[in-house]
């Protein structure tokens, strides 16, 4: 084998090693985002805390969507879904993973889902709580 072929091969090696440890680090360096928080313990349902987010593509994030108010919130951001990567959904300490995204969390009572994930493709993604956009219950992300 020839000096070239063996840097190649050195090469091609050191690449293969790192490319998934690569990708799993990514996760690991997530960002904490600010709480997107639907209504408030006091009784006001139709508050939104933090109502846009803004984003980079190509790094992790943690988002926590919280429900605080009484009413049932079925949240959507289906185009925001399907423009990230899922890591990971979690609901009270269990972890669902998937290959495919959701099309929206329901929360029936007072609760939080968290999910982790990698922002893909940049843009302006809306997010409303069905039926109760006309209270104000929409908001954004921005993708940069």
């Amino acid at each position: 084998m020839t000096r070239t072929m063996q840097l190649a091969a050195l090469a091609l090696a050191a690449l293969l090693a790192t490319g998934p440890a690569g990708a799993l680090d990514l996760t690991k360096k997530r960002q904490n985002l600010p709480d997107l928080v639907l209504g408030t313990e006091e009784g006001n349902d139709f508050v939104v805390e933090n109502k846009e987010i803004e984003l980079e593509s190509g790094k992790a994030y943690r988002l926590r969507i919280v429900a605080k108010g009484r009413q049932e919130y079925k949240f959507y951001a289906t185009e925001f879904f399907r423009n990230i990567w899922f890591n990971q959904i979690v609901i009270q300490h269990l972890e669902i993973h998937g290959s495919g995204p959701p099309d929206h969390f329901e929360f029936d009572d007072p609760g939080e889902i968290a999910i982790e994930f990698v922002a893909i493709r940049p843009g302006e993604y809306p997010w409303s709580v069905h039926g109760l956009e006309s209270k104000g219950m929409t908001g954004k992300f921005i993708v940069k």
